[in-house]
């Protein structure tokens, strides 16, 4: 009866029409001669933090009224100018930041910077900036020389009645509040005595470099380097970034806006929006964006079979998919994609050591997005990952030990498998 299952699924999924459809550009794309010059250079998407009394820990925000935030970044591009974007996107009152700065970090796990560094960041020539909610602003273009690849600091000094409401949750980088007051240009880290483990509302730094690209990262934990090496940047973005670096001179850039959790077609109260909805936002809005890479729907198969609790069920809505639903949704994305005049790759679902029931519904998704025509091309992560004496794991040194999510070795072979013509255009 599996066996028929399986067979039946498989076949479905080929026979699916699975193909996208020409559309006419945008009057308005990412690539328009105005934005030409300002690329991303880093970036990252948020979700909202649960509201909910009794949070588990997890979930518990630090307190930042009337303190500094300061925020570890990397670039991946160089330049002499760059912008920051703040975000209010999730926010239920105004985000007040009353003063910003960006300096150069001593490294990536210390809150220390280096003296006389920082430079102040501006919004329309004023030190403090106030975001609506849902709103979203960027800064003024900042004198400084932007090198791929070091710690940057970014600094922001919070209003008195500030409060952490949204953040990325797997920030896979420590990050650190001060004690009350404006320590945006402190150099010295003793004032720095909380740390947490996510990014706030900070989500795009661009630089300004006419000959460079970026290409959009967006899906899941795997996209999110989940257990990935905390302060090493080992996710699969990070290392096709250091490829690109040692290959091409560094002139594209792979900005990582993956959500640990998210889902294709649902929302959920702590995994952020469906990626049906954020896509937009999150991917095809980044600046100097050519192309975007899709690796997402291994929760949408998951999290229907998780027990439902109550309090915080982070897993909820526990919605059933089959292979024809998560095509669908990869068909909006494509349209959306193509609309805006951009390529949109799509890539295979990695193992992830399923009940044969829910390894049915991967195994036909990876054989209709490497069977049809309808991304512009196909980065055949479960291929470059599986076990081949078992298809459904991951190779043992791949594995982080939880058989789901890969080891800072699997990230690096997740890098390796995709070609230089999805970064560049060329080459296929």
């Amino acid at each position: 009866m599996k066996l028929k299952f399986l067979a039946a699924l498989y076949a479905a999924a080929l026979a699916f029409p699975f193909t996208a459809a020409s559309l006419a550009f945008a009057a308005e794309t990412p690539g328009s001669p105005a934005n030409d010059h300002w690329v991303s250079a880093w970036g990252t998407a948020l979700q909202s933090i649960p509201q909910l009394a009794n949070l588990p820990p997890l979930y518990r925000a630090p307190e930042v009224g009337g303190r500094t935030v300061r925020q570890v970044i990397y670039s991946q591009l160089a330049g002499k100018q760059m912008r920051l974007h703040i975000s209010n996107v999730y926010g239920t009152a105004p985000l007040v930041v009353e003063s910003m700065s960006v300096a150069r970090a001593v490294s990536g796990s210390s809150p220390a910077i280096q003296g006389g560094s920082a430079r102040p960041v501006l919004f329309a020539g004023n030190k403090m900036v106030t975001v609506a909610p849902g709103g979203q602003a960027t800064s003024d273009p900042i004198a400084f020389d932007v090198a791929t690849g070091q710690p940057l600091a970014v600094s922001m000094f919070m209003g008195k009645e500030q409060k952490l409401v949204a953040w990325h949750r797997v920030a896979s980088q420590v990050n650190y509040v001060s004690t009350p007051g404006d320590r945006t240009d402190d150099a010295s880290p003793a004032a720095f005595r909380t740390r947490f483990t996510q990014y706030a509302w900070l989500t795009n730094v661009s630089v300004e470099n006419p000959t460079a690209r970026a290409v959009v990262a967006i899906g899941d934990s795997i996209t999110d380097g989940m257990r990935s090496t905390l302060n090493a940047n080992r996710r699969w973005p990070d290392a096709l970034a250091r490829e690109i670096a040692q290959k091409n001179g560094g002139q594209a850039a792979v900005v990582n806006v993956g959500i640990s959790g998210n889902r294709l077609l649902s929302n959920s109260p702590c995994y952020g929006e469906a990626l049906v909805s954020r896509f937009d936002r999150d991917a095809l809005r980044q600046p100097g964006v050519r192309a975007v890479i899709v690796l997402i729907g291994i929760n949408d198969i998951n999290f229907a079979a998780m027990p439902a609790h109550g309090g915080l069920d982070c897993d909820a809505p526990h919605t059933e998919v089959n292979a024809d639903a998560l095509l669908r949704g990869y068909q909006r994305l494509i349209a959306q994609a193509h609309q805006r005049g951009l390529k949109i790759y799509g890539a295979t679902l990695t193992p992830a050591s399923l009940p044969p029931e829910r390894e049915a519904i991967r195994t036909a998704v990876n054989a209709s997005i490497r069977a049809s025509r309808a991304f512009d091309g196909v980065i055949d992560f479960d291929e470059a990952l599986r076990d081949p004496a078992r298809p459904s794991a991951l190779q043992r040194r791949f594995d982080s030990g939880d058989h789901i999510h890969p080891s800072d070795a699997g990230y690096a072979a997740m890098a390796a498998a995709v070609p230089m013509y999805v970064v560049f255009g060329t080459g296929k």
